[in-house]
């Protein structure tokens, strides 16, 4: 810094930064203790270039948080042996800088310009860092984990510019949740999250809401997988982008959907969302075995959604970092609405010290419940469940059914199973020779046929219980479930 007076020119010399901004910041702060209380938010010692002026915001700061004054004349006494300050002409350089004092209202931009020049600098050391990574050959450190650290460390320097957070008062929480309710009862669904394409469904959750962690689990067969593509693809399909509530540019319907498939490829996934917009079977489009029709209903949707923002990541075997990096990198680029993860007991931990399957669960879940929060959108991870559920007459999940439940059940805001009975039933088919027996089979087997159940068995938000669906295996496709009493209703349930 130069030794001259407040006032004398800057030295533009060296990373970005801004000595008269800081002389003034620290000036107004010196003179009315209140501008603490507006920047204290915004900007902090380490934000400061100049390390005289960092120390000075730090001394000043301890006082004010003590509800002690700070002042010149106070700060003398902490400060006089600072061989920075005493440099700079010693405890008469704080009476110069109250002498440069900005006005009250002025400070909070001032502080807003110490703490972008501050960012600039981080940037570049961030850059600098990089390029000194990967110049090093070390065996331990790959590329890829490069990158990854990498993405990580550009998006949490981009959040660091959020600085709304901490306390907040109940009237700006009660004016959120207005917000939230009004914007439900002005949706025609009543929704206050993404509708799930899914009318009983979204009754009893409200719609998928921002920041949540969703379980979708179900024994195989169960067609967990059909009814996360079912829904993402009903998000993707109905997106469309204007000016929301809050003023900022974004989905006002549906939404931009990742879908990080770690078991199916993403063809194989493709052909199950095709197979439903087509309504041409899943088995039958991938043995070819198509008549001319349905062929032509299969390119028909396949050029109808090309535009669908739907986007798959099949790379198996993920570790939770690369997720969350991916996930932020996907919201950076493309903007993102709702993720989900299929399932969650395929992905690794970050770290490769194993201590337990449990505490590889409780990893991973605690990482997507933390994308959640970070993303601020919802996050549908499928899971398998124990076979415990095999051995009991009644085959209804329950949450102690989750495999490694207890760190999936504490960290999730809903739990939800799919549930298809005509599966177990089926396999129940007597002998032909007990026509009896056949009898009651049939019956039960016509009133299950095409049925299924999604059983919420925990929801922080709202009520448990069951919700029927509509299901053909054909077409994979989960569907509303047209009730007796609306059978001849005109009700439109797509």
């Amino acid at each position: 810094m130069a030794d001259g007076p407040v006032g004398a020119e800057a030295d533009i010399s060296g990373p970005p930064h801004s000595i008269e901004a800081e002389q003034a910041l620290l000036g107004a702060l010196l003179v009315n203790n209140d501008v603490y209380d507006r920047v204290a938010s915004v900007v902090k010692a380490e934000h400061f270039y100049e390390p005289v002026h960092a120390r000075i915001f730090e001394a000043a700061a301890n006082r004010i948080q003590k509800n002690a004054l700070a002042s010149p004349v106070t700060l003398k006494a902490f400060l006089e042996d600072d061989e920075g300050l005493r440099a700079l002409g010693g405890p008469p350089y704080l009476a110069r800088l109250a002498g440069a004092a900005v006005a009250l209202f002025a400070a909070r931009d001032y502080a807003r310009l110490v703490y972008d020049l501050a960012i600039r600098r981080e940037l570049i050391a961030l850059g600098q860092d990089i390029v000194a990574k990967a110049q090093r050959m070390n065996l331990d450190d790959e590329p890829r984990e490069q990158i990854v650290a990498a993405e990580q460390a550009l998006y949490q320097l981009g959040e660091q510019g959020k600085v709304d957070k901490g306390f907040q008062s109940f009237l700006r929480a009660a004016t959120d949740a207005v917000n939230v309710a009004n914007a439900a009862y002005r949706r025609d669904g009543g929704l206050a999250g993404l509708s799930t394409g899914l009318a009983d469904l979204d009754g009893k959750l409200g719609g998928l809401h921002p920041s949540d962690l969703l379980i979708l689990a179900g024994r195989p067969s169960m067609g967990k997988t059909s009814l996360a593509t079912n829904i993402a693809f009903n998000i993707a399909r109905a997106y469309r982008k204007g000016i929301k509530p809050d003023g900022a540019e974004g989905a006002i319907d549906g939404g931009v959907v990742g879908f990080f498939s770690l078991e199916m490829s993403a063809e194989q996934l493709a052909a199950r969302v095709l197979s439903e917009a087509a309504r041409v079977p899943s088995d039958r489009i991938r043995r070819g075995d198509l008549t001319e029709d349905e062929m032509r209903r299969f390119i028909e949707a396949a050029k109808a959604l090309e535009a669908c923002p739907l986007f798959i990541d099949d790379t198996p075997a993920l570790p939770i970092s690369t997720l969350a990096a991916r996930a932020r990198r996907l919201k950076r680029q493309h903007g993102l609405d709702a993720l989900f993860v299929d399932y969650l007991q395929l992905a690794r931990p970050a770290s490769s010290r194993s201590e337990g399957r449990v505490q590889e669960v409780s990893e991973i879940t605690q990482g997507l419940k933390a994308i959640a929060k970070e993303l601020n959108i919802p996050v549908v991870a499928l899971s398998q469940l124990s076979r415990q559920v095999e051995s009991r007459e009644d085959k209804r999940p329950q949450l102690s059914d989750l495999r490694e439940s207890g760190s999936i059940e504490q960290d999730a805001d809903v739990v939800m199973f799919v549930f298809r009975e005509e599966y177990y039933k089926e396999r129940e088919k007597p002998g032909e020779h007990d026509g009896e027996a056949m009898m009651k089979w049939q019956t039960a087997m016509d009133a299950l046929r095409g049925k299924a159940e999604v059983i919420i068995g925990k929801q922080r938000h709202g009520p448990i219980g069951a919700v029927e669906l509509a299901f053909e295996g054909e077409f994979t496709r989960f569907s509303n479930l047209v009730k007796a009493y609306q059978a001849n209703a005109q009700v439109d349930f797509r």
